[in-house]
């Protein structure tokens, strides 16, 4: 059927036209949500690199501190303050980041979600503009409704992903530094 033909066939039928309005609606909603999802996959993943910063700052700067203060004859006694505090203010930023990275990855499930929303949509869309009034609309809206409802999320079964080699790779270099901390204050 000729798509200006269909297009006024919709215009004269009032569910057809009203359902198309609405899934017009409900997908310029849907292409809102995705852009502020992206908006807050983003931010979040500005906080994760802050965080790495922050990590690296911290420990550069305490290691200074640490070679400035190793003349003191008895720093060694008193090595247990720096490296609790290294040690407590580590774990809080390897917790910062992990807790993150759990949190991107959920937002990037509901992004992908989002988007598979909004391309089943405009199947529907294009279908309805191309079939016109021939468009069953029992059929066709029911058959959208169990798409959505049986979509199925496969879950990843993986022992190792990138946040726990992160989360690995900030623990040595963690506990590097507690050693890096005892071995220039007693030397």
């Amino acid at each position: 059927m000729d798509s200006s033909k269909a297009l006024h066939q919709i215009a004269s039928t009032p569910t057809h036209r009203l359902l198309l309005k609405q899934w017009l609606k409900e997908e310029d909603l849907i292409l809102n949500r995705i852009t502020l999802k992206e908006l807050q996959m983003d931010a979040i993943r500005k906080e994760i690199t802050n965080l790495y910063c922050f990590f690296f700052l911290f420990h550069s700067i305490s290691l200074l501190l640490l070679f400035n203060s190793a003349r003191n004859p008895t720093a060694c006694g008193r090595s247990w303050i720096p490296s609790a505090c290294s040690l407590l203010c580590s774990l809080g930023i390897i917790w910062a980041v992990r807790y993150k990275s759990e949190v991107e990855a959920h937002t990037e499930k509901l992004l992908e979600r989002e988007k598979g929303d909004a391309k089943l949509l405009r199947k529907c869309v294009e279908e309805l503009k191309r079939k016109g009034v021939e468009f069953d609309l029992l059929k066709e809206v029911d058959a959208l409704r169990r798409a959505k409802s049986l979509r199925v999320e496969a879950k990843e079964i993986s022992k190792w992903s990138a946040r726990d080699f992160v989360t690995l790779f900030f623990f040595t270099l963690a506990c590097l530094v507690l050693g890096m901390i005892r071995v220039v204050l007693c030397s």
